[in-house]
């Protein structure tokens, strides 16, 4: 062991040596020299290697206290960078010298020195003329030399992370942890550096056996900044791991996606499912830990705003482009469903998850009393392995909110007396912290809307204030309330199905906007529902045009 260490410094005094004439002459005798030397200079860098990653930053200037002049002469040597896998052990080296927790400015002073030298040798964005001589002798501009030895060095590291992931760092020649997490470091300044991105995904995807991270937490926010402002494009896998390994850029993507539904127009679903999807977020949330943490940020969304109905609404096209990711993913769920909601019935989970389109019309109904049926289980019986009661069955509803707003459809298309179990499924919806006696009388109150509607339907004379009355906001009754907020969407699809309505839809939509909120509430419950009809290719082009122009003049007084 003494005499490797005598060697090595023996060999450490000669490379200097040579560096430095190498550095100071151009002539194509040095040139020639610097060719013949360059087997044995590798090998004496992985040696060199081989010693500083037994020691610490500071053993290893005390020990040689040059090594930064000898490795930046040989980061500047566009030859010794060329060659097989200096470029690989420079790096190497260079890791080696970093402090990982720096207590002074000299040490700060050195990391950043570091760096700039590893930026270097990445972006390769000197010129010299060293360079032109050597690649014209090899038939290479420059322009084509410098890509090519980033990519095939970037490659090359990425080949030895995956191979350490595929043994589990459990081989002789395994990468160091220490080093692995030096790398991630030193990766942090050069994320958007082109063809860097096979060395990230490596790094992401690449997982050890140690009990703590190992990559550096400025690697993943560094990542994660990089992904949200568009400026690397990584495959899905390594966004997945990297939001796995890293909560805090989790929490960052959706407090991302937060910020541009904020500053978007309101109401409209068209451009929140765009920047949904844009996000990735669905995608990654087909594995069970990154959806029960994007479910958990939408939840207290929803009761830091009281239930919000644009945060209901966001909600649910998130859970349709979830929904639709599953499906593309694998056809059958990797994961059991009770994983993504573990507070609810499994059984009423799947069937909320049946998409309407694969159900022809004609079952709908059955569809809904099912729903009907087991929600109301879980909700006053506390069976059917529902553990979190009321408010849980009621969030996991809300997901699959276009089966509520069929419930009113189905209600107001038929002559039949109301399905008590449907009345039931749209007071919950809108009522969900309602005591049973209280969703009992909002049932015998929607129920007589109904049947006032379609007698009014069969009608050949409607007017706007008949209307008005039926719905009972002539009197002081709270308007915010859920009941009348329920009777209010109810009023909506009559103006919107029944022929009658589209002539006054107007004027009954007039004295109906007695507050910028209720306004908001109806420009909402229209581009819903344009969306939904669009989405299950429900044809009817009266109605969808009344709803556009509805829409479109609400929006302009707003």
């Amino acid at each position: 062991m003494a005499q490797d260490s005598v060697d090595l410094s023996c060999d450490y005094q000669f490379w200097m040596q040579k560096l430095s004439i190498w550095d100071q002459a151009s002539t194509l005798e040095t040139q020639q020299d610097t060719c013949l030397h360059l087997a044995q200079f590798q090998e004496f860098l992985r040696k060199m290697y081989e010693a500083l990653k037994e020691m610490d930053s500071n053993t290893v200037l005390e020990r040689f206290p040059t090594i930064g002049q000898l490795l930046a002469k040989a980061c500047w040597n566009p030859f010794i960078l060329a060659y097989d896998e200096s470029q690989k052990i420079l790096i190497w080296c260079l890791c080696c010298l970093i402090n990982k927790e720096p207590q002074n400015s000299g040490q700060s002073k050195l990391n950043s020195w570091i760096q700039g030298v590893l930026s270097h040798i990445l972006s390769a964005l000197r010129f010299d003329k060293e360079v032109a001589l050597f690649t014209q002798g090899l038939g290479y501009a420059p322009i084509d030399y410098y890509p090519g030895l980033l990519k095939n060095m970037v490659l090359s590291l990425a080949s030895e992370l995956r191979e350490n992931h595929l043994n589990g760092f459990n081989t002789q020649r395994r990468m160091a942890p220490e080093r692995v997490a030096s790398l991630s470091r030193v990766c942090v300044p050069l994320i958007t550096l082109p063809d860097i991105d096979p060395l990230v995904e490596a790094l992401l995807i690449c997982h050890g056996r140690e009990p703590q991270e190992i990559l550096q937490p400025e690697f993943f926010e560094a990542v994660n900044e990089a992904i949200l402002l568009k400026k690397i494009s990584l495959p899905m896998s390594a966004v997945v791991c990297l939001w796995l390994r890293h909560l805090p850029s989790l929490e960052k993507a959706m407090l991302h996606l937060f910020e541009k539904l904020i500053s978007s127009e309101r109401n409209c679903l068209r451009r929140i499912e765009c920047f949904i999807k844009d996000s990735s977020l669905p995608q990654a949330a087909c594995h069970p830990a990154i959806f029960r943490v994007v479910d958990e940020m939408f939840r207290c969304a929803l009761l830091e705003t009281d239930g919000a109905p644009e945060i209901i609404a966001t909600i649910q096209v998130f859970t349709q482009c979830f929904v639709e990711a599953l499906e593309k993913e694998s056809k059958q769920l990797r994961f059991a469903l009770k994983t993504y909601f573990p507070y609810t019935s499994p059984s009423l989970a799947m069937v909320l998850l049946r998409d309407p389109q694969d159900i022809p019309r004609g079952h709908w109904l059955q569809t809904l009393k099912h729903i009907s049926e087991l929600l109301r289980e879980a909700v006053e019986d506390q069976t059917h392995g529902s553990r979190g009661g009321p408010f849980e069955s009621w969030f996991l509803f809300i997901h699959f909110g276009g089966w509520a707003e069929m419930v009113a459809e189905q209600l107001l298309m038929s002559a039949a007396e109301p399905p008590t179990a449907l009345l039931w499924l749209l007071a919950f919806y809108y009522g969900p912290r309602d005591k049973r006696q209280q969703r009992a009388q909002t049932m015998v109150q929607v129920k007589a809307v109904l049947g006032h509607l379609l007698a009014m339907s069969r009608s050949s004379s409607l007017s706007a204030q008949d209307l008005q009355t039926v719905a009972g906001q002539g009197t002081d009754t709270d308007l915010r309330a859920p009941a009348q907020q329920l009777i209010r969407h109810l009023l909506l699809n009559f103006l919107l199905w029944a022929p009658e309505g589209h002539t006054i839809a107007w004027d009954v939509i007039t004295l109906m906007a007695h507050t910028a909120e209720i306004t908001h509430e109806i420009i909402g419950f229209l581009d819903q529902t344009l969306y939904r009809w669009n989405r299950l290719g429900i044809e009817s082009p009266r109605s969808e045009k009344l709803a556009r122009e509805l829409l479109k003049e609400l929006r302009t007084q707003v």
